[in-house]
């Protein structure tokens, strides 16, 4: 019998101890392969006007894939091969030669390695057709994807992923070499080191992450601190204080708790609180690398989908503060007007108004913070009356601007770089003054037409006629406007009337910002399960080591019902705690980033956490019944 053969009919015997390991790496190959799959798709392309930027971010993204994808196979491996060690060491306890027991190991996770490929990229394409139709529904298209199969895809799968299995079989193959006959047999028995609580720790781990979350809140344009310390410095800066912090608060903060419970004597002697108990002062400090890692993954995955679904879900309000109007276009021919009349549909309004474009100087306006530190500004110019015409049909708040003042309409204003323009002048070419009285974050013109907008009593109209040029602006409302029917405007017109639509402008954010969340989806998917799957090895791994105490409760009368108690409690603990820090680590570094892009995130951050929660949950039920399945059947056997 060869090598190869035993291997083979070693993992058939055996399929059900590799069923965790194969899921896993099946798992990674389904993502993988459905990912480029719609890299390479023609559906996608044909569909998407940005498709080449699209392809640009795919390829970026599966970089990170890949990398990530290769650190999870090979962490299952690790899993996979402690439980092995045992095994190992029998095979060398029968004098069987080490050089054989690792080209034995070899073939095993290479064979292992082929068969998920294969199953991989079957159910990769039958997931194809559905994450494709939601990508492209996600870029605001109403299309179903067919089915296609890729074999541009299947052949990049299949050359990374024997790439990783070449290294993890060889992996396997070393492990006879690195241990020796002893540590194999005691290797189940070996977890993390359970260091020693320390208060100085404790509190060093706490003033870590609050330093990490003060540098993070602190305004990347205004601070002081950024300025000096530097931006990618800073930035290095709270990812290792807040990591290290992490860690430090796994080591000993949460043993202080614990510790601190178990002090409450007429708790712990109720039940098998005692034992609970017990066993998390050791698995909480035992395991701090591997909760540290899993509370920066949930930051990661939830911070990195919160912001991009935020963008996504303001994608609609954006698109309509820069375009009030569905379309608008600068007017310089009767002709023009009626060959775009012919093209409509019926309109909601249907506007023709005089603006002016002045030239003002505006030396006053400029702030040491300000990006724009010129003496003079281009402004569309408008009277009172056609503000408050047009706000009337858009249902906004009429404006009542008093005589020698202006409102300005500037829908990019920040307080932290521009003008503060209540109380100041500016002044035409021919030295006409115009003090703001106010200023409004909403236009009733398309910024991309009209640019900022400057408000003014009628009177005041008049007096500025002679200092700019006179403008004349068709607006239009029109309900159910597609993308279609702003090209067929957009063909009637000269690139000098400046045409702007909201359909239009609208679609090609959905398209940036949908294929952004797609690919975060994705990534976070990949992460939320590798997240979900190391704690699931993890505490599978701890329950194989526990049976025989679990036993002895069983024979000492304990209930099942007080031993699925206690299991569901530890399990609770190492699930809930690393995913609390990671939600805070989250809402610390989504709060950064509303203060820098001046965007209220909370509820579509919060239905994020949500739903990355309720999946987190679904990890949580799994391992209860899976460490549930081994004791009990542990207990059936052993009586």
């Amino acid at each position: 019998m060869t090598l190869f053969s035993l291997a083979r009919k070693n993992i058939a015997r055996n399929f059900s101890q590799y069923f965790l390991y194969i899921a896993s790496m099946v798992f990674s190959i389904i993502i993988y392969f459905t990912f480029v799959t719609l890299k390479y798709s023609d559906t996608i392309a044909e569909q998407t006007a940005s498709s080449q930027k699209l392809g640009s971010l795919m390829s970026g993204a599966a970089v990170i894939l890949i990398f990530f994808v290769f650190i999870f196979i090979a962490y299952s491996n690790s899993f996979f091969m402690k439980k092995r060690k045992k095994e190992v060491a029998l095979y060398a306890l029968l004098r069987v030669r080490n050089r054989q027991i690792g080209f034995m190991l070899f073939f095993e996770n290479l064979l292992l390695g082929l068969f998920s490929l294969i199953v991989g990229i079957v159910f990769g394409f039958l997931c194809s057709k559905g994450f494709m139709t939601i990508l492209i529904h996600l870029m605001g298209y109403d299309v179903v994807a067919p089915f296609t199969f890729s074999m541009a895809a299947a052949m990049n799968t299949a050359i990374v992923f024997l790439v990783i299995f070449l290294v993890t079989s060889f992996q396997g193959y070393r492990l006879i070499y690195q241990f020796k006959l002893i540590d194999l047999f005691h290797a189940s028995k070996k977890g993390e080191v359970a260091p020693k609580p320390s208060m100085i720790v404790a509190v060093l781990g706490v003033l870590l992450i609050v330093l990490g979350y003060w540098l993070a809140m602190q305004d990347l344009f205004t601070s002081k601190v950024w300025a000096k310390i530097g931006f990618l410095m800073t930035v290095l800066i709270i990812l290792t204080t807040v990591i290290v912090g992490t860690f430090l608060l796994f080591h000993s903060v949460t043993g202080f708790v614990l510790a601190m419970i178990k002090k409450n004597e007429k708790w712990l002697w109720k039940g098998l609180h005692v034992i609970t108990i017990s066993k998390l002062l050791y698995r909480i400090r035992g395991n701090a690398r591997t909760l540290t890692v899993i509370a920066v993954l949930s930051a990661t995955t939830v911070t990195a989908g919160g912001a991009v679904y935020s963008l996504y879900y303001n994608t609609n309000d954006s698109a309509k503060t820069i375009n009030p109007n569905t379309f608008m276009y600068q007017s310089t021919d009767a002709e023009m007007d009626k060959q775009v009349s012919a093209v409509l549909p019926a309109t909601k309004y249907d506007e023709n108004i005089e603006a002016l474009s002045i030239t003002f100087h505006t030396k006053e306006l400029n702030a040491p913070s300000s990006f724009d530190s010129s003496d003079k500004r281009g402004y569309t110019v408008i009277d009172e009356k056609t503000y408050n015409n047009l706000a009337n049909v858009q249902h906004k708040e009429k404006l009542d601007v008093k005589d020698s003042y202006a409102v300005i309409l500037d829908i990019g204003y920040d307080k932290r770089f521009s003008p503060i323009y209540t109380g100041k002048t500016i002044t035409t070419g021919n030295g006409h003054p115009l003090t703001f009285q106010s200023f409004k974050t909403q236009s009733v013109l398309n910024v991309g037409t009209a640019g900022i907008t400057v408000v003014v009593s009628e009177d005041q109209y008049k007096v500025l006629q002679n200092d700019g040029e006179v403008l004349h602006y068709r607006v239009l409302g029109v309900d159910d406007a597609s993308v279609d029917l702003s090209k067929k405007i957009a063909n009637q017109l000269p690139e000098e009337a400046l045409f702007s639509s909201g359909p239009q402008d609208y679609q090609t954010s959905l398209e940036g910002v949908g294929s952004l969340l797609f690919i975060g989806s994705f990534l976070g998917l990949v992460f939320l399960a590798a997240t979900g799957s190391i704690i699931y090895f993890k505490v599978l791994t701890e329950a194989e080591e526990d049976k025989s105490q679990y036993n002895m409760l069983h024979k000492m009368g304990v209930s099942a019902k007080e031993m699925r108690k206690s299991i569901a409690s530890q399990v609770f603990v190492i699930f809930v705690v690393p995913l609390v820090v990671g939600l805070l680590h989250s809402v610390v570094a989504l709060k950064a980033f509303s203060s820098l892009l001046m965007i209220d995130l909370a509820k579509p951050v919060l239905l994020w956490m949500i739903a990355y929660t309720v999946i987190y949950g679904l990890y949580y039920f799994l391992t209860v019944a899976s460490y549930n399945r081994i004791i009990t059947l542990n207990n059936r056997t052993e009586g």
